[in-house]
């Protein structure tokens, strides 16, 4: 596939001045210049946040009725339910509140719906079984923003509801009693970007702040409000970085039982947002998705390791059954769109049956980033079909299921991924829809571009200036990993590796030979030949061999130099 590479616009001087401001690498400088990071308040900020640097919580719209509240329950000993969502911000947001809540005092339970049978959000016999079970005050965590309903169904049952979330709210505000959303219209606090478990931070923050707690008692559980913030992909900038940054530092010593079993069993040996992203958050989320989502939040609530341990053997056995079924799934979809020539759509529309709804939305994810178009898939079981789509940059997701909401029962998402359903006998109806939606958008044209933040050359690729850019970590939403072009090299060796699936490359620049890994490259072992010189764009990594430190390029794409 073709993909665009793109330069940012740059301003040298600004670059040499930071350079000389902060004696730091040219490259590390222009990196920071391509983020905008560029007067020495926020450059120190993103280098280097402290505690000093989170905003006052009391600035989030109804902070103060909901600590209160929060504190009137303690005073009267009220039974209090944390209702959270089945996914890593879900999951984190519930423990960090729980656990801070039950040292200061509360009663305190939780609730986590199950994603196969009762779906995302609050819901009606939910809100009864926990009325039933006598609590009184129901805090959400990473929803409730849109349960206008259910939340009215509380009050009618004798409960009071304070919402945290994070999603854009509806037009209307449901009538809880505290709605701790910074996406509100009239939210004044500085930072609107925080997950989930971010929002719940912000909770016990305020509420130590009101009781005179000793900050170490709520800045304690930073790691693991830094594994739902990354997991969650929101942006890793303001805020957000504050969290990631010192809350990688804590996960290295954590006190957790939870977190240190994961870290065993994930096999990352530096812990940085990768380990979260990759090592961690599929074996949360596999719970959530296999519909064992209690297992994910007993992990975090436990303190005990052997029983953590225990835990952690059993989500490792469902991230691989997830991985089997996605597999299987991902095949069966692939033989579909061969057979019926999908790929020539501007949008990929697919139905099968049985296809396990809590894995596809990873399966249309991949299929999106194969062929780069829109992809939707459902899954039948009888006349129900529930689905789940992704999109790709300048594809409005969300806006083209309004376009064609008469086929659907129910959809919500936004513009990059979707979930609805649907009754099968308006399948059909549904895919020519969309599909002339994509068309009308002119999806083809869409191409996928390559940010590049430098070119580079032999002066630029020493070990210090490469180990200089780990100050840019964590990456992520916002702040992606740094992407060089390295023009005219000689490919001096070229094979595929892992059968033909990745390839590596030895290339000379000069007399000085630089390694180079292309992972799912490996199709231009057969494009390419020794003597060649190419131009490549990818990650400058560290690569550690018998002892020896060599820079590496991880490469994200290549050309034949012109």
């Amino acid at each position: 596939m073709n993909k665009k590479w793109e330069f940012y616009n740059q301003d040298q001087q600004k670059i040499k001045d930071i350079v000389k401001q902060f004696n730091i690498s040219e490259l590390l400088a222009t990196v920071l210049v391509n983020r905008n990071i560029v007067n020495e308040k926020d450059i120190e900020l993103f280098l280097n946040p402290t505690r000093n640097d989170f905003h006052d919580p009391y600035l989030m719209p109804d902070m103060k009725k909901a600590v209160d509240r929060i504190i009137e329950a303690i005073n009267n000993n009220e039974k209090t339910i944390i209702y959270g969502d089945y996914d890593v911000d879900g999951i984190t947001s519930i423990t960090v509140l729980s656990k801070f809540l039950k040292e200061i005092g509360l009663n305190v339970g939780h609730y986590v719906p199950n994603r196969l049978n009762e779906g995302y959000g609050l819901n009606k016999d939910a809100i009864k079984k926990i009325a039933d079970n006598g609590y009184k005050l129901i805090i959400t965590v990473d929803c409730g923003i849109s349960g206008t309903e259910e939340i009215k169904y509380a009050y009618e049952l004798g409960m009071e509801v304070i919402v945290t979330d994070h999603h854009e709210p509806l037009e209307e505000l449901p009538k809880a009693l505290a709605v701790i959303d910074c996406k509100r219209k009239d939210n004044k606090y500085p930072f609107n970007s925080l997950a989930g478990v971010g929002v719940a931070f912000k909770l016990i923050q305020a509420i130590g702040i009101k009781l005179n707690i000793k900050e170490k008692e709520y800045l304690k559980f930073l790691d693991i409000v830094c594994i739902g913030t990354i997991s969650d992909i929101v942006p890793l900038i303001d805020e957000n970085r504050v969290i990631a940054k010192l809350g990688l530092k804590l996960i290295e010593q954590t006190r957790f039982p939870g977190i240190k079993s994961l870290l065993d069993v994930s096999g990352y040996k530096e812990i940085n947002s990768n380990t979260i992203s990759f090592g961690i958050a599929p074996r949360i989320n596999a719970c959530g998705r296999m519909g064992h989502e209690t297992d994910a939040v007993e992990l975090f609530l436990t303190e005990n390791i052997v029983e953590a341990n225990k835990i952690t053997n059993t989500l490792n056995e469902y991230n691989k059954t997830r991985q089997e079924i996605e597999k299987k799934i991902f095949e069966e979809a692939l033989q579909k769109i061969k057979e019926e020539e999908l790929d020539k759509n501007n949008a990929i529309v697919l139905g099968g049956e049985n296809w396990h709804h809590g894995v596809i939305g990873i399966v249309a994810s991949k299929i999106t980033e194969l062929y780069f178009k829109p992809t939707i898939l459902v899954c039948f079981e009888g006349n129900e079909g529930k689905g789940s789509g992704r999109s790709v940059p300048g594809f409005d997701l969300h806006g083209a299921l309004c376009n064609s909401s008469e086929y659907l029962e129910k959809y919500g998402g936004h513009e990059m991924a979707v979930g609805l359903s649907l009754k099968k006998d308006k399948f059909e109806d549904f895919k020519k829809a969309f599909e002339n939606l994509a068309k009308e958008a002119h999806t083809e044209e869409i191409i996928p571009v390559i940010k590049i933040d430098k070119e580079i050359n032999l002066k630029d690729i020493k070990i210090e200036s490469v180990k200089q850019l780990k100050l840019l970590e964590p990456f992520g939403e916002a702040n992606k990993t740094p992407i060089f072009i390295y023009k005219n090299l000689r490919i001096d060796s070229i094979r595929a590796l892992s059968e033909g699936k990745h390839l590596k490359l030895t290339l000379k620049d000069e007399n000085t030979i630089i390694n180079a890994i292309g992972f799912n490259m490996g199709q231009y072992a057969e494009e390419y030949l020794i003597g060649d010189k190419i131009d490549v764009i990818g990650v400058l990594e560290i690569n550690m061999f018998n002892g020896i430190e060599n820079v590496q390029i991880n490469m994200k794409d290549l050309r034949k130099s012109y």
